[in-house]
Parts: structure tokens; C-alpha cells; sequence
């Protein structure tokens, strides 16, 4: 339920209904809004049968929350979240792009990329160190290995990383080397990574699973909000269909309910969604289109030698083309690239 606070409070006077929410048995999450300071009580609310808070001191009114999601959902958030990482803002106005190579290969393959995506307009870069992979015999990714030339590659074009973890065990390394940690599609519901990921100060890209609805992939996300932490990216990047012409579905209709049920971020990836690099950007601009903060691309300075993903990736040259149309629709929609 939400415990909306009268406005003027001190924070003596908040702290008070904290205790008294937290001395009833439930969690107390904080949402401080421009007009109201409301409090997430989170649990089994039958703690609550003989109580009550709407008479404690400076409660405005108790509203519950009917959706099985509490802390992402906009019931108790009504304003976008905001992250903040390296300087830039995440879910505001500002459109952001997140460009790379699938895989870590080496050095000199990810500085090729990430030297035009940079100067293309691309916000942050991309690059998978540790890769999960449909067939065991696959490149899995260079591990630590990879981490060491993403965090070289961030000296050398001042971009900041996303890279993804793949283990709890794994979540301290890529801790020290990403500047935001991202959950692929395959973890979305390994609730154990959820759980550690939600202890961590560090924003986290949440990719929708397979086969997952919106309400699970709210889900997935609250197991991380649940924890303290909210710095959650949601990304919609396809869902498995009986279509085959595409490697999945780009449910681009689940970016503007993503954003009427969720106050956080909502990204695409037109590049997982597709498995196509001619379908890339016109989804990629359709994203936007439709209300997206912002998109994850695969850039390969030769797609036809990469050792992940090539077929869905683009030459940095074709990917500077979709900025510059990106730019306009970004324009249209009253958003800035």
C-alpha cells in the first residue's frame, strides 16, 4: 500500500511513520515527488488487520496498490525516474544510445566500433565479456579478459560501459569494471542474480525474457527494486513468436504500456528483436517513435567476421546514418538525440 504524507513535514516527522510502518512488520520504501512525500509499504499487508495509519500523525490517507508489482509501478511513482551515470541522465528528455559489438573480441575490434559510435552520437558503448550462448560449443566471451578492454576502450573514448553479468559469482567483477550492469533476456526471472544486483548501488538494464509478459517482466524488476535498489532500465528486446522471418518479435506496443504502468526508463533493442541489421533501423526509429529513452544497438567494424551476433550488427558507417535519422524523429516526438 502507499502511505501519502501531508505536505511540510520535517524529516523527524517522516522518519516517525517509517518506524511505525517498519514496527508493523512491512518494508518502508521512500518516494519523495515534487508535491507529495508517499511511503511504499511493502509486505503482507494481514499485519495491518488490526491496525491502522491513516490516524498517525502526518498521514494524509493510506491507498493500496492492486497491482502485484509495488515500487516500479507509477501508483507509487507518478513522476519518470531519473538515473544519473557518468554525467548523464537517464529518462528524461534526452534520447541515449548504447552502441557496441556483441562480443568482446579484442582491443582493436571494439575501439573500431566504439571510436565512430562515439562520434556518431552514441552515448555510452556496448560489449559483452561474458556471453550466454543456445549452443555450448559457442564463443562464450573473454571473461575478464573482456572486462580489461572495455574499461581500456572507456579511457580511450571517454563512453561509458554496459556489459553484462551472467552469475552471482561473476558480480563483483563486472561490478568493478561497468558502469551499468545489464540482465539479459535468459536471466530475467534468475531471481537469485535479481537479488543480488537489487543490493548493489549501480544502475541496472533489465532485459525482457522470451517468452515473459509485461506483468512478469514488472516482476523481474520489482525483485531488484525490492532490495533497495530503483536504478532499473527496462529494455524490450522481442519475444518469441511463430514468425521466423525474424529472429524474434519486436513488441514495440510494449513500450508505451511499459511507461503508463512503470515510472522507470524503457528501452529498445531493435537488434535482438530483429536478428536483422536492414530491420534495425526502422525499429530502431519506430522505438523511439513510440516513446522509448533510448535504444541498444550492435555495431561490428565486420559483421561478417564476428564471432556473435553479425547478421544483426551494424558497420559504423550504417549506424552514423540511423543517428542522423534518429535525430529527427527524436525532434518530432519533442525529445533531444
Amino acid at each position: 500500500m502507499i502511505v501519502v504524507l501531508k505536505p511540510g513535514l520535517t524529516v523527524d516527522e517522516v522518519r516517525k511513520v517509517v518506524d511505525r510502518v517498519e514496527g508493523l512488520g512491512l518494508k518502508a520504501h521512500i518516494s519523495v515527488g515534487k508535491e507529495r512525500t508517499i511511503i511504499g509499504a511493502i509486505g503482507d499487508e494481514r499485519l495491518l488487520a488490526d491496525q491502522t495509519l491513516e490516524s498517525f500523525p502526518g498521514v494524509e490517507k493510506v491507498v493500496p496498490i492492486l497491482k502485484p508489482y509495488k515500487l516500479v509501478s507509477r501508483d507509487f511513482q507518478r513522476e519518470n525516474t531519473i538515473i544519473r551515470v557518468a554525467g548523464h541522465e537517464i529518462g528524461g528528455k534526452r534520447i541515449h544510445v548504447m552502441a557496441g559489438p556483441c562480443s568482446v573480441e579484442s582491443y582493436e575490434q571494439v575501439l573500431a566500433a566504439a571510436v565512430p559510435v562515439k562520434e556518431a552520437g552514441a552515448t555510452f558503448m556496448r560489449g559483452g565479456a561474458f556471453k550466454p550462448r543456445t549452443s555450448p560449443y559457442t564463443f562464450q566471451g573473454l571473461g575478464e579478459e573482456g572486462l580489461e578492454v572495455l574499461a581500456r576502450a572507456r579511457e580511450a573514448t571517454h563512453l561509458p560501459i554496459i556489459t553484462e553479468v551472467l552469475d552471482p559469482r561473476d558480480l563483483d567483477l563486472v561490478y568493478r569494471y561497468t558502469d551499468i550492469l545489464q540482465i539479459g533476456a535468459r536471466n530475467m526471472q534468475n531471481f537469485k542474480l535479481l537479488t543480488e544486483v537489487g543490493r548493489l548501488k549501480k544502475p541496472v538494464l533489465l532485459k525482457r525474457g522470451l517468452s515473459a509478459t509485461i506483468q512478469e517482466f514488472l516482476l523481474s524488476a520489482e525483485y531488484i527494486a525490492a532490495e533497495g535498489n530503483r536504478q532499473i532500465i527496462l529494455c524490450e528486446r522481442g519475444i518469441r513468436t511463430y514468425e521466423t522471418e525474424t529472429r524474434n518479435t519486436l513488441d514495440l506496443s510494449a513500450v508505451p504500456v511499459l511507461k503508463q504502468l512503470s515510472h522507470l526508463p524503457v528501452f529498445v533493442d531493435p537488434s535482438h528483436g530483429t536478428g536483422r541489421w536492414d530491420l534495425v533501423t526502422p525499429m530502431a526509429l519506430a522505438g523511439i517513435a513510440a516513446g522509448a529513452d533510448g535504444l541498444l544497438i550492435e555495431v561490428h567494424p565486420r559483421p561478417e567476421r564476428a564471432l556473435s551476433d553479425g547478421p544483426q550488427s551494424l558497420k559504423p558507417e550504417k549506424f552514423a546514418g540511423l543517428m542522423k535519422d534518429l535525430k529527427k524523429v527524436a525532434e518530432a516526438v519533442g525529445r533531444e538525440l
